[in-house]
């Protein structure tokens, strides 16, 4: 799941870009192979594994904060075109300098349900739909972990370029994808009283928390579709077996924004993936869009396995209904 958060500030007022688990599965559309990408999620359903998927920033709070992240996610088809996926993120913070405490422990845990509703090999096209559940008060709040619940409805989308004409051939391995989701927080603000030093009065301070666009895409260079859809270059194994691509991971308020402004937050990621039949490996720079995502470059990593391939009669199996065709990108490119 992509699974980015855009949160507020945990040591100030400023908002925060937390990156978790990132993309969940892979999809294959006629010869077209869409890898899971580390900044959104794609439109794939599939029995799959993210494990571990690790990343280190500095968040854009004042003053700043490195946090560092270690997640996991499992993804579950129920049917074909149905799966259910769980994540969970253990997260550690540290101050630049030590002016505050640092803290460590569990974010949220989140929950995917997700439904392929079009594909169209033909045209390498793929849209499902979505909804994320962030289960409130099952993190810790000393890292950021709402006590509410924030629900997410998402479409997904995937389209590859490989029904361009003969002229534009060199464009053919090229894919895009991307998400638009709407987080809706379950509480509309926080109100917390205390006692002011100074005068021993009793004062509120009221967070409002706001709803949320995210969204983002992928730009997408397929070397295994290169060699296998176009042309073979006679080039080296391990470079066929390469997706460079460009992920955009944006947040944007836009309602109940009165305590967190509406200023769009997120980070473009440049990386690339490399893809075997059964898993793949991924690293991205995350680079922040403004001085409210981030101070400097960060960056993510991520082992993903493909469950659906290493065991497709077992753990990989819909639960209702037969195996189905290993979601492999060399089976069938």
């Amino acid at each position: 799941m992509s699974i980015s958060h855009m949160r507020a500030g945990l040591w100030g007022t400023a908002i925060a870009l937390i990156p978790l688990s990132g993309g969940l599965a892979h999809e294959i559309v006629g010869n077209r192979f869409f890898p899971a990408t580390l900044g959104i999620d794609d439109p794939g359903v599939n029995d799959e594994l993210s494990l571990p998927t690790v990343d280190s920033f500095k968040t854009g709070d004042i003053p700043p904060v490195r946090q560092r992240d270690v997640s996991g996610e499992f993804s579950k088809r129920i049917t074909e075109d149905f799966a259910v996926s769980f994540g969970t993120t253990y997260t550690f913070l540290g101050p630049i300098d030590r002016t505050v405490p640092g803290a460590n422990g569990f974010q949220n845990l989140d929950t995917t349900f997700k439904y392929r509703v079009f594909k169209n090999p033909e045209h390498e096209f793929v849209m499902s739909v979505g909804l994320s559940v962030e289960w409130g008060g099952t993190g810790a709040k000393s890292v950021g972990a709402d006590p509410f619940n924030t629900y997410t409805p998402t479409i997904y989308f995937g389209k590859g370029l490989g029904d361009l004409p003969d002229t534009f051939s060199w464009l053919r391995p090229v894919a895009i994808t991307g998400q638009v989701g709407y987080a809706i927080p379950g509480r509309n603000f926080t109100t917390s009283f205390g006692i002011d030093p100074d005068t021993g009065e009793l004062t509120a301070d009221t967070e409002f928390h706001a709803r949320v666009l995210n969204w983002g895409g992928t730009i997408q260079y397929s070397m295994p579709y290169l060699k296998s859809s176009v042309v073979d270059l006679g080039l080296p194994e391990f470079i066929n077996h390469l997706i460079p691509l460009v992920e955009a991971n944006l947040q944007t308020p836009v309602a109940n924004t009165l305590t967190s402004g509406t200023a769009t937050t997120g980070t473009i990621n440049p990386g690339v993936i490399w893809v075997g039949n059964t898993f793949q490996v991924a690293v991205e720079a995350l680079i922040p869009i403004n001085r409210q995502s981030g101070t400097n470059v960060g960056f993510i990593a991520q082992l993903h396995l493909y469950l659906d391939d290493i065991d497709p009669r077992g753990i990989g199996k819909p639960i209702f209904g037969g195996a189905v065709q290993p979601a492999s990108p060399f089976a069938r490119n």
